[in-house]
């Protein structure tokens, strides 16, 4: 334990927590997923945030101006409600849904690079945010890691394993939003999607996906009548939640 005191140090020198699986802190939900990361890197004034009832926001980097109303709109109040928004910092929907949270609650970013890069650049200030309100950006890709192509996927099962439901605001039918979806439905989580045009490309996946089973939703209060018996419980766990090897209390 001693040798993992001091290779942690340079880490909390800088901010930065780290979460072994094994560790009490270490967010549940993401633990009972059949892939979960070994290591969590984290920034944020209480790593405790990963342990409340969490649901994904996600959709296309290339959103409308309506997705983007509808994710802001939708994160806003599922916040207020008392879900943390999970997202993944990019650009569009990502970025909507987390500045929706802080208007009325708690986001976590979970991102596919290390902990010390913020990509895109665009979002430095967002990320920023996110910590200063309380939320937390999480990774399992060591400090210095850059934005490989294939690190982003991979972080979409972090996502959805965070979170109790995934919303796809919008997506094209073969998408990065889509593959989360999916991840979702494997870990036993609930999948909605906000229907669009027939006329808008980056309605078809949420189409898809309804017509695969997800939940249509038009309003939030729909997925807070579906999960919102949940949050009462999941809070209790989250009040015991350890804080990981930062020793803080």
């Amino acid at each position: 334990m001693a040798a993992s005191r001091v290779a942690l140090e340079p880490l909390l020198e800088r901010g930065i927590f780290l979460l072994c699986l094994a560790d009490p802190g270490y967010p549940a939900l993401l633990r009972e997923t059949s892939s979960p990361p070994p290591l969590l890197y984290g920034c944020g004034g209480d790593p405790g945030a990963l342990a409340l009832p969490g649901i994904a926001v996600v959709g296309s980097r290339n959103a409308s101006r309506g997705g983007v109303e509808h994710a802001t709109r939708f994160a806003a109040a599922l916040a207020g409600s008392g879900f943390a928004i999970v997202s993944g910092l990019a650009l569009g929907i990502d970025s909507a849904a987390h500045l929706g949270a802080l208007k009325t609650g708690i986001t976590v970013a979970v991102v596919g690079t290390g902990i010390d890069r913020v990509y895109p650049r665009q979002n430095l200030g967002l990320s920023r945010d996110i910590v200063a309100a309380g939320g937390v950006v999480v990774t399992e890709f060591p400090p210095g890691t850059p934005p490989l192509a294939g690190n982003f996927p991979r972080r979409n099962r972090i996502i959805s394993g965070l979170s109790l439901g995934v919303l796809v605001v919008e997506a094209a039918p073969r998408s990065g939003s889509l593959i989360t979806a999916r991840q979702a439905l494997e870990q036993g989580r609930e999948v909605f999607a906000i229907p669009g045009s027939i006329n808008n490309p980056l309605a078809r996946g949420c189409h898809q996906l309804i017509r695969e089973g997800a939940a249509l939703v038009e309003t939030a209060e729909d997925i807070v009548g579906q999960l919102g018996g949940m949050l009462a419980f999941k809070y209790v766990e989250a009040g015991t939640a350890g804080r990981g090897l930062t020793g803080q209390r």
